[in-house]
């Protein structure tokens, strides 16, 4: 998946912003305010932060060469996938999910309330975390 696949699937995720709040080449992805993606490149690689549930996160870095701990981020709760490396683009969509499911749970009942009025289960990715 390349740079602005990715970038059309992270803006498919129903109520997700984008931002730039640290500079013009670090595309930030929000639901509510909060990230659960962080598409950047950096030394000419294109990469993707994503939120992780710990245990799956360090599976993936033991499974994928191109998944390591998140570059600037808590590496215990964020991967960084680079982008062309060898995890499968529906892999990758499922990590996306993942991660923006992981934000959707942090939110407080009444932000979760808003979204579940507006989208279905499916389109939220309730059922996965």
């Amino acid at each position: 998946m390349d740079f602005a696949a990715l970038r059309a699937y992270l803006l498919s995720k129903p109520e997700a912003q984008e931002d730039f709040p640290f500079g013009p080449d670090a595309y930030v992805y929000k639901l509510q305010g909060k990230m659960f993606a962080l598409l950047y490149e950096k030394d000419g690689q294109a990469r993707v932060n994503l939120k992780c549930e710990p245990l799956q996160a360090q599976q993936l870095r033991d499974v994928f060469q191109s998944v390591i701990p998140g570059w600037h981020m808590n590496k215990t709760h964020w991967n960084t996938v680079l982008l062309g490396g060898d995890v499968p683009p529906a892999e990758l969509q499922r990590l996306i999910d993942h991660s923006y499911a992981r934000v959707l749970h942090s939110l407080t009942a009444a932000q979760r309330r808003f979204l579940t009025t507006r989208y279905s289960h499916a389109e939220l990715g309730l059922d996965q975390r």
